[in-house]
């Protein structure tokens, strides 16, 4: 990917549009169908784009995309920043991160508040951390690292979890918005992410989600979720966000909740994740349309 390696302002920008913004997840399978459609016949303003998929693409695959592109505004979201590692960000991710986001010149950026790296090992997941004092100083060093490469405010997205850590001083919530005043970033809401989180550690998603106003807020998620036994012998489950299945009527109706204490505040741009078990488009475009209907409904 050849590439200008300069700050430019994003091709489409959807938080000075009309809204509501609702997006899906492009995927290889669904470009076709995507590309056959016309705008104006359309329930989808956006489509997302794992940035690491885009690191080293050309070809038919990239023209693909390009092509997309030049349609629709594009969220960038990273799963490799690692922004929770300890001795920093790994300098050659994060200038292939910022070639992808200099190409594409996307309406929104984000990655996780997690840690996936150790030293030059990558792992497979994205990993929790300590809510801590001196973590929350590490990951705000990095993320304002990485806003002055990208020359972009930073999305950052809150985990899943399925533990918590006895070191750990702050809630989530806490931890966020103290991370937002500190850096500047934003926050992707991934409601299901909340749900999830709160349902294995036993806590409520309602208090969550009412102290994070949608000020903070650039992009929101919706995903679907796995219910698994804990073991063969276990009649405990456990939530597993693997973003294989339709929204579950519980994260719909806790998205709507928060919608509507939103007041006047504009919805933030929403989008439906599924990434495995991929169905056909339509099933897609279905959940696209529910989310439109929760927002223009509150």
């Amino acid at each position: 990917m050849t590439v200008k390696r300069t700050t430019q302002s994003p091709r489409k920008d959807l938080a000075h549009s009309a809204g509501p913004h609702v997006g899906l997840g492009l995927k290889s399978q669904h470009y076709d169908s995507v590309l056959a459609r016309t705008e104006s016949s359309f329930c989808v303003d956006f489509f997302e784009v794992h940035a690491e998929n885009l690191m080293g693409l050309g070809g038919a695959p990239l023209a693909r995309i390009e092509a997309v592109a030049e349609r629709y505004p594009l969220s960038i979201h990273g799963t490799g920043l690692s922004l929770g590692s300890a001795g920093g960000l790994n300098a050659r991710h994060l200038r292939r991160f910022r070639d992808v986001v200099a190409h594409f010149s996307p309406a929104l950026v984000s990655d996780h508040l997690a840690w996936c790296r150790d030293n030059a090992v990558y792992y497979n997941d994205l990993l929790p951390l300590p809510l801590t004092e001196a973590v929350l100083r590490q990951v705000a060093d990095n993320v304002s690292h990485a806003q002055d490469v990208l020359g972009r405010r930073l999305l950052v997205e809150n985990p899943s979890t399925y533990l918590t850590f006895r070191e750990s001083s702050f809630d989530e919530p806490d931890f966020l918005l103290t991370l937002v005043e500190r850096t500047g970033c934003g926050l992707l809401l991934d409601i299901n992410n909340v749900f999830v989180s709160c349902a294995n550690l036993g806590t409520c998603p309602q208090s969550y989600l009412r102290r994070i106003p949608a000020s903070v807020v650039g992009e929101v998620h919706l995903a679907g979720h796995s219910i698994v036994p804990l073991s063969a012998s276990s009649d405990q489950t456990i939530r597993v966000d693997d973003h294989g299945s339709e929204v579950c009527e519980e994260v719909w109706a806790l998205y709507s909740n928060w919608l509507a204490a939103q007041g006047d505040h504009p919805c933030p741009p929403t989008l439906v994740e599924w990434d495995t078990r991929v169905p056909e488009f339509e099933v897609l475009l279905a959940e696209a349309r529910r989310a439109r209907q929760c927002v223009t409904h509150n």
